[in-house]
Protein backbone atom coordinates (compact mmCIF):
# COMPACT_ATOMS: atom_id res chain seq x y z
CA UNK A 1 0.00 0.00 0.00
CA UNK A 2 1.21 3.15 -0.95
CA UNK A 3 1.92 5.65 1.64
CA UNK A 4 -0.28 8.87 2.38
CA UNK A 5 1.12 11.87 1.12
CA UNK A 6 0.00 15.12 2.85
CA UNK A 7 0.31 18.16 0.95
CA UNK A 8 2.02 21.27 2.92
CA UNK A 9 0.86 24.26 2.75
CA UNK A 10 3.54 27.12 2.01
CA UNK A 11 4.37 28.61 4.76
CA UNK A 12 2.91 32.24 4.34
CA UNK A 13 4.65 35.44 5.18
CA UNK A 14 4.19 36.84 8.31
CA UNK A 15 1.76 40.34 8.39
CA UNK A 16 4.30 43.37 9.67
CA UNK A 17 3.12 44.74 12.45
CA UNK A 18 1.89 48.16 12.46
CA UNK A 19 4.38 50.62 14.10
CA UNK A 20 2.43 53.57 12.84
CA UNK A 21 1.37 56.10 16.40
CA UNK A 22 -2.00 57.38 16.39
CA UNK A 23 -1.23 60.67 15.05
CA UNK A 24 0.67 59.05 12.02
CA UNK A 25 -2.18 57.25 11.66
CA UNK A 26 -4.46 60.14 11.56
CA UNK A 27 -1.97 62.30 9.24
CA UNK A 28 -2.28 59.53 7.00
CA UNK A 29 -5.65 59.44 6.55
CA UNK A 30 -5.80 63.10 6.24
CA UNK A 31 -3.31 63.04 3.00
CA UNK A 32 -5.25 59.64 1.36
CA UNK A 33 -8.30 61.60 1.57
CA UNK A 34 -6.44 65.00 -0.33
CA UNK A 35 -5.39 62.18 -2.62
CA UNK A 36 -8.66 60.77 -3.29
CA UNK A 37 -10.12 64.08 -3.93
CA UNK A 38 -7.96 65.47 -5.54
CA UNK A 39 -7.46 68.97 -3.78
CA UNK A 40 -4.84 69.84 -1.56
CA UNK A 41 -5.40 70.48 2.06
CA UNK A 42 -5.89 73.53 2.65
CA UNK A 43 -3.31 75.11 5.01
CA UNK A 44 -5.89 76.34 8.14
CA UNK A 45 -7.15 72.61 7.92
CA UNK A 46 -3.74 71.26 8.21
CA UNK A 47 -2.62 74.19 11.22
CA UNK A 48 -5.64 72.97 12.80
CA UNK A 49 -5.52 69.04 12.95
CA UNK A 50 -1.08 69.14 13.57
CA UNK A 51 -1.06 69.00 17.15
CA UNK A 52 1.24 72.07 17.02
CA UNK A 53 -1.68 74.32 15.42
CA UNK A 54 -3.99 73.23 17.83
CA UNK A 55 -1.28 74.09 20.63
CA UNK A 56 -1.10 77.67 18.65
CA UNK A 57 -4.76 78.04 18.68
CA UNK A 58 -5.07 77.42 22.07
CA UNK A 59 -2.15 80.25 22.84
CA UNK A 60 -3.37 82.83 20.46
CA UNK A 61 -7.15 82.45 21.86
CA UNK A 62 -6.00 82.71 25.34
CA UNK A 63 -3.99 85.85 25.09
CA UNK A 64 -6.82 87.48 23.38
CA UNK A 65 -9.25 86.54 26.69
CA UNK A 66 -6.48 87.36 29.26
CA UNK A 67 -6.19 90.81 27.24
CA UNK A 68 -10.43 90.99 27.39
CA UNK A 69 -9.60 90.22 31.33
CA UNK A 70 -7.24 92.88 32.12
CA UNK A 71 -9.79 95.10 30.15
CA UNK A 72 -12.68 93.71 32.19
CA UNK A 73 -11.11 93.87 35.73
CA UNK A 74 -10.25 97.64 34.80
CA UNK A 75 -13.80 98.45 34.20
CA UNK A 76 -15.24 96.60 37.44
CA UNK A 77 -12.85 98.62 39.79
CA UNK A 78 -14.81 101.67 38.64
CA UNK A 79 -17.36 100.90 40.99
CA UNK A 80 -15.50 102.05 43.88
CA UNK A 81 -15.71 105.19 42.13
CA UNK A 82 -19.38 105.49 43.51
CA UNK A 83 -22.42 104.59 40.86
CA UNK A 84 -22.46 107.22 38.75
CA UNK A 85 -18.87 106.78 37.68
CA UNK A 86 -20.03 102.74 37.09
CA UNK A 87 -22.58 103.59 35.13
CA UNK A 88 -21.11 105.89 32.82
CA UNK A 89 -19.02 103.64 32.10
CA UNK A 90 -21.54 100.56 31.38
CA UNK A 91 -22.96 103.40 28.99
CA UNK A 92 -19.43 104.26 27.39
CA UNK A 93 -19.30 100.90 26.19
CA UNK A 94 -22.25 101.08 24.27
CA UNK A 95 -21.55 103.98 22.39
CA UNK A 96 -17.92 102.92 20.99
CA UNK A 97 -17.77 104.04 17.50
CA UNK A 98 -20.72 106.04 17.27
CA UNK A 99 -21.58 106.98 14.81
CA UNK A 100 -19.65 105.17 12.71
CA UNK A 101 -21.19 102.25 14.95
CA UNK A 102 -24.92 101.96 15.71
CA UNK A 103 -25.41 101.36 19.31
CA UNK A 104 -23.93 98.46 21.08
CA UNK A 105 -22.44 97.36 17.92
CA UNK A 106 -19.17 97.61 19.09
CA UNK A 107 -20.15 95.42 22.21
CA UNK A 108 -21.39 92.73 20.30
CA UNK A 109 -18.58 92.29 17.70
CA UNK A 110 -16.58 92.18 20.73
CA UNK A 111 -18.89 89.22 22.43
CA UNK A 112 -18.87 87.64 18.91
CA UNK A 113 -15.01 87.73 18.67
CA UNK A 114 -14.99 86.73 22.44
CA UNK A 115 -17.20 83.53 21.97
CA UNK A 116 -15.45 82.65 19.13
CA UNK A 117 -12.08 82.60 21.26
CA UNK A 118 -13.73 80.61 23.91
CA UNK A 119 -15.34 77.90 21.54
CA UNK A 120 -11.66 77.56 19.86
CA UNK A 121 -10.14 77.54 23.12
CA UNK A 122 -12.17 74.71 24.70
CA UNK A 123 -12.50 72.60 21.40
CA UNK A 124 -8.56 73.07 21.21
CA UNK A 125 -7.89 71.83 25.17
CA UNK A 126 -10.54 68.41 24.50
CA UNK A 127 -8.74 67.40 21.11
CA UNK A 128 -5.27 67.52 22.50
CA UNK A 129 -6.49 65.53 25.93
CA UNK A 130 -7.73 62.78 24.00
CA UNK A 131 -4.73 62.78 21.37
CA UNK A 132 -2.20 63.00 24.65
CA UNK A 133 -4.51 59.77 25.99
CA UNK A 134 -4.30 58.08 22.22
CA UNK A 135 -0.41 58.32 21.97
CA UNK A 136 0.60 57.41 25.82
CA UNK A 137 1.78 54.12 26.31
CA UNK A 138 -0.32 52.52 29.70
CA UNK A 139 2.68 51.93 31.43
CA UNK A 140 3.66 55.83 31.62
CA UNK A 141 -0.10 56.11 33.00
CA UNK A 142 1.45 53.98 36.00
CA UNK A 143 5.34 55.27 36.14
CA UNK A 144 4.35 59.17 35.42
CA UNK A 145 5.00 61.31 38.52
CA UNK A 146 2.07 63.42 40.19
CA UNK A 147 1.54 67.00 38.02
CA UNK A 148 1.45 70.10 39.86
CA UNK A 149 -2.19 71.23 41.34
CA UNK A 150 -2.73 73.65 38.64
CA UNK A 151 -1.56 71.43 35.88
CA UNK A 152 -4.18 68.66 37.36
CA UNK A 153 -6.92 70.94 37.71
CA UNK A 154 -6.52 72.81 34.33
CA UNK A 155 -9.79 70.37 32.43
CA UNK A 156 -12.07 71.10 35.80
CA UNK A 157 -10.90 74.39 36.04
CA UNK A 158 -12.05 74.96 31.78
CA UNK A 159 -15.64 73.82 33.03
CA UNK A 160 -15.81 75.35 36.06
CA UNK A 161 -15.07 78.68 33.94
CA UNK A 162 -17.62 77.83 30.97
CA UNK A 163 -20.17 77.15 33.27
CA UNK A 164 -19.50 80.41 35.36
CA UNK A 165 -19.46 82.48 32.26
CA UNK A 166 -22.92 80.81 31.31
CA UNK A 167 -24.29 82.10 34.63
CA UNK A 168 -22.32 85.15 34.65
CA UNK A 169 -24.41 86.21 31.55
CA UNK A 170 -27.76 85.58 33.17
CA UNK A 171 -26.90 87.25 36.24
CA UNK A 172 -25.22 90.80 34.87
CA UNK A 173 -26.04 90.62 31.13
CA UNK A 174 -29.38 89.60 30.53
CA UNK A 175 -30.38 89.99 34.28
CA UNK A 176 -32.48 86.83 33.65
CA UNK A 177 -31.29 85.62 37.04
CA UNK A 178 -30.86 88.65 39.40
CA UNK A 179 -34.43 89.22 40.63
CA UNK A 180 -33.68 93.08 41.52
CA UNK A 181 -32.25 94.25 38.43
CA UNK A 182 -33.08 97.05 36.41
CA UNK A 183 -32.17 97.77 32.45
CA UNK A 184 -29.17 100.61 32.25
CA UNK A 185 -28.66 100.28 36.09
CA UNK A 186 -25.35 98.33 35.71
CA UNK A 187 -23.96 99.81 39.44
CA UNK A 188 -27.22 99.06 41.16
CA UNK A 189 -27.25 95.42 39.32
CA UNK A 190 -24.32 94.61 40.35
CA UNK A 191 -24.43 95.67 44.20
CA UNK A 192 -28.04 93.69 43.93
CA UNK A 193 -26.08 90.10 42.53
CA UNK A 194 -23.39 90.44 45.49
CA UNK A 195 -25.54 90.98 47.81
CA UNK A 196 -26.66 87.23 47.78
CA UNK A 197 -23.71 85.72 49.68
CA UNK A 198 -24.35 82.14 47.66
CA UNK A 199 -23.86 84.24 44.32
CA UNK A 200 -20.41 85.86 46.00
CA UNK A 201 -19.22 82.62 46.68
CA UNK A 202 -19.64 81.07 43.56
CA UNK A 203 -18.01 84.15 42.19
CA UNK A 204 -15.34 84.04 44.42
CA UNK A 205 -14.56 79.96 43.50
CA UNK A 206 -14.81 80.79 39.88
CA UNK A 207 -12.49 83.13 40.12
CA UNK A 208 -10.03 81.07 42.08
CA UNK A 209 -10.59 78.78 39.25
CA UNK A 210 -9.88 81.48 36.94
CA UNK A 211 -6.24 82.36 38.40
CA UNK A 212 -5.18 78.60 38.32
CA UNK A 213 -6.04 78.77 34.86
CA UNK A 214 -4.27 81.93 33.89
CA UNK A 215 -1.00 80.85 36.16
CA UNK A 216 -1.12 77.48 34.33
CA UNK A 217 -2.31 78.93 30.94
CA UNK A 218 -0.13 81.69 30.21
CA UNK A 219 3.35 80.10 30.73
CA UNK A 220 2.41 77.08 28.54
CA UNK A 221 1.25 79.84 25.96
CA UNK A 222 4.51 81.36 26.01
CA UNK A 223 6.33 78.26 25.62
CA UNK A 224 3.88 77.39 22.94
CA UNK A 225 5.13 80.57 21.09
CA UNK A 226 8.62 80.06 21.13
CA UNK A 227 10.06 80.96 24.90
CA UNK A 228 11.86 77.90 25.88
CA UNK A 229 14.98 79.14 26.97
CA UNK A 230 15.54 79.03 30.64
CA UNK A 231 15.92 82.56 31.47
CA UNK A 232 12.34 83.33 29.39
CA UNK A 233 11.19 80.20 31.04
CA UNK A 234 11.64 81.75 34.76
CA UNK A 235 10.78 85.44 33.39
CA UNK A 236 7.37 84.31 32.19
CA UNK A 237 7.03 82.17 35.24
CA UNK A 238 6.84 85.60 37.55
CA UNK A 239 4.80 86.93 34.44
CA UNK A 240 2.29 84.32 35.19
CA UNK A 241 1.98 84.01 39.24
CA UNK A 242 1.82 88.14 38.58
CA UNK A 243 -0.97 88.06 36.22
CA UNK A 244 -2.67 85.51 37.46
CA UNK A 245 -2.69 87.34 41.08
CA UNK A 246 -3.52 90.65 39.86
CA UNK A 247 -6.70 89.19 38.28
CA UNK A 248 -8.28 87.14 40.80
CA UNK A 249 -7.38 89.52 43.40
CA UNK A 250 -8.88 92.13 41.22
CA UNK A 251 -12.35 90.33 40.61
CA UNK A 252 -12.42 89.26 43.81
CA UNK A 253 -12.00 92.83 45.22
CA UNK A 254 -15.50 93.78 43.98
CA UNK A 255 -18.30 90.97 45.82
CA UNK A 256 -15.86 91.33 48.67
CA UNK A 257 -16.18 95.53 48.86
CA UNK A 258 -20.22 95.08 48.84
CA UNK A 259 -20.43 92.36 51.28
CA UNK A 260 -18.25 94.78 53.22
CA UNK A 261 -20.18 97.48 52.68
CA UNK A 262 -17.38 99.90 51.11
CA UNK A 263 -19.32 99.17 47.54
CA UNK A 264 -23.44 100.29 48.47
Amino acid sequence: MAPATRTERPPSPEQPRSTERPGNSRRSRTAERSRTSGRPPSLIGAVWRSTVGKKAVMAATGLIMLAYLVAHMLGNLKVFFGAGEFNHYGHWIRTIGEPFLHHEWFLWIARTGLTAAVVLHGVAAYQLSRRDRAARPRSYERKRRRAGYATRTMRWGGVILALFIVWHILDLTTLTVNPHAEEGRPYENLVASFDRPPVTALYIVAMLALGLHIRHGFWSAARTLGANSPRLDRVFKVLANGLAALLTCGFIAVPVGVMSGVVS
